[in-house]
């Protein structure tokens, strides 16, 4: 097949095609607009780059559709494209949330940010991470003095990402009805609590870093982080970096799910590479959220046994 072919079918057969054709199933819980997540048992796949890549979050697999085609079992890339090509006219299912983009003009990341107001006692936003996600008022009011929430809309979370040098790159977005990231933005880390802390808790997302600071009590020796859900070049680098430093303690703290492990187990790497220490802490539920609501349920029902 030559390669002016070979373009051809990469733009007219998608990576959700060969996924739904398949059998796989979006999680619509857990996808946003750009980062669609496919499940298919305990399997997952990640279609992203507007539905041109793709890459296994429990591996190292990654790539576009004849890549994927091969991931699902072609044998070799003359089976890979003899495949893909018999899905040429096949169009996918978009997701039930799915609707058609409003074209926007998108200004900077920064001016973005700065418009947007900061949580208060009572606003939309702290009554959510308070009342819903059962986080400490005096959790919350910490991090916003720390400059890393905004009020996003329709009661929304923004959380700030930044690189090591402090300046924002983007922002995780958490509500009851929404989450995704930032339009345009790139993802590093979330990041709160002592800058030069030796000890670094690292979460999957935001929410998940806020919970696990509320049970430990906000410990002054940690700084508590989240990678937003993936794991990013960037992230893996930033991380890294944070490891080095003198006496650095590593704590892996992802969900309680095989995903977790996979980036418990890659966390575990780095601290090997950089001479850091390490230690996994799992959440006995789904995450640390999970772990959090259950304790304040138990502290309001038996407050003295509980406390004990």
């Amino acid at each position: 097949m030559e390669k002016r072919e070979i373009e051809e079918l990469r733009a007219k057969v998608s990576c959700a095609a060969l996924l739904q054709q398949d059998g796989w199933k979006v999680d619509l819980k857990e996808s946003t607009r750009r980062a669609v997540k496919y499940r298919r048992n305990a399997e997952i796949i990640i279609v992203i780059h507007n539905d041109r890549g793709w890459f296994d979050p429990l591996s190292t697999a990654k790539g576009d559709v004849f890549d994927l085609a091969e991931h699902l079992g072609a044998q070799g890339f003359a089976q890979a494209c003899a495949h893909v090509a018999s899905l040429v006219g096949f169009v996918p299912s978009p997701p039930a949330w799915q609707r058609e983009a409003r074209p926007t003009t998108l200004h900077p990341i920064g001016d973005r940010w700065m418009r947007r107001g900061v949580p208060r006692p009572g606003s939309p936003v702290w009554r959510y991470l308070t009342v819903e996600r059962s986080i400490p008022d005096t959790v919350v009011a910490m991090v916003v003095e720390q400059g890393v929430l905004r009020e996003g809309p329709h009661g929304s979370m923004w959380a700030a990402h930044r690189r090591g040098d402090g300046v924002l790159i983007g922002w995780e977005e958490r509500g009851p009805q929404w989450r995704g990231f930032a339009t345009g933005g790139a993802k590093e880390l979330f990041r709160f609590g002592p800058a030069a802390a030796s000890r670094v808790c690292v979460t999957e997302a935001a929410i998940d870093a806020m919970s696990l600071a509320a049970i430990q009590v906000l410990r002054p020796d940690t700084l508590f982080v989240s990678t937003g859900g993936g794991w990013s070049p960037a992230s893996e680098d930033a991380i890294r970096d944070l490891a080095m430093r003198a006496d650095s303690r590593l704590v892996a703290a992802t969900d309680n799910n095989r995903q977790g492990d996979v980036y418990a187990d890659r966390l575990r790497v780095i601290a090997v590479e950089t001479g850091a220490s390490y230690a996994r802490s799992r959440p006995r539920a789904g995450d640390w959220n999970d772990d959090l609501k259950i304790l304040v349920g138990r502290l309001a029902e038996e407050p003295v046994a509980a406390a004990g």
